[in-house]
């Protein structure tokens, strides 16, 4: 059972994934307009709805909760066709091998903040990522806190672990997928790079960056480059970025 907490988590935890819903607390008191909806949207899909004192929603989770924590099965229901968005690295190559027009994939290599996680989740559903992919061992998970972060992006964006983040690379590879690496010390910059094609943008670990055999996978390695006194992004940051280009040069 996991605790989802935040407005906008909420919010796309109920329209999504509803079934996965056991109950919605709400803040005694809290009859605002966003709360009232809410708990209009959760009566709609059948969940029930109970008040508790704000002491106690803060005993339930350790971030912000704004008034509003549900209750969730931790793993996918039964017939909830919604949970449609974990997938398997088979999901993933079936999505290759069919999508039509270029393709964009995000890989986090590593990326163990929750909240670096859900803030790359949001980039990616604002940038219409295809899939997001991460490894199974040392990397962050869709817990509460990245949920909260990702404002609803964890519901909808494919989130797909893979065992073998090597295997999958070359997977891609094969089946036309370019590897776009970040790394400081590339002479690239990703502004001079084609980006219009079928890409998987993959980003490193925080402080690290990219580990040696993922980064000697890549097709090509790109920079950001830096003006001021610091010497890289948060990788969050950085994420948002990369694939904004990618949308404007798409657009072009």
């Amino acid at each position: 059972m996991q605790f989802i907490y935040g407005l906008h988590a909420v919010d796309g935890l109920l329209r999504n994934k509803p079934k996965s819903v056991q109950r919605l607390w709400v803040q005694s008191g809290r009859e605002d307009k966003r709360i009232a909806a809410l708990v209009a949207l959760a009566q709609n899909q059948g969940v029930p709805v109970a008040r508790q004192p704000r002491q106690d929603l803060d005993g339930m989770v350790s971030g912000r909760h704004q008034g509003v924590v549900a209750e969730a099965v931790d793993t996918p229901v039964s017939g909830d066709t919604n949970q449609s968005n974990l997938w398997q690295e088979q999901d993933l190559l079936r999505l290759v091998d069919n999508k039509e027009g270029p393709l964009l994939l995000l890989v986090l290599d590593g990326v163990t903040d929750p909240h670096n996680l859900g803030a790359c989740l949001r980039s990616a559903d604002a940038a219409g990522v295809d899939a997001v992919v991460v490894p199974k061992d040392k990397s962050a998970d869709l817990t509460p806190t990245v949920r909260k972060v990702a404002c609803g992006a964890a519901e909808v964006v494919p989130f797909v672990r893979v065992t073998n983040i090597s295997r999958t690379l070359q997977a891609l590879q094969e089946r036309g997928v370019w590897l776009y690496g970040t790394a400081g010390e590339s002479e690239k910059s990703i502004y001079d790079s084609d980006l219009s094609g079928s890409i998987a943008l993959v980003m490193g670990a925080e402080g690290s960056g990219l580990r040696r055999l993922t980064r000697e996978q890549c097709d090509f390695l790109v920079n950001l480059p830096m003006s001021g006194s610091v010497s890289s992004l948060n990788v969050s940051v950085a994420t948002g970025i990369c694939l904004f280009e990618i949308v404007r040069q798409r657009r072009i």
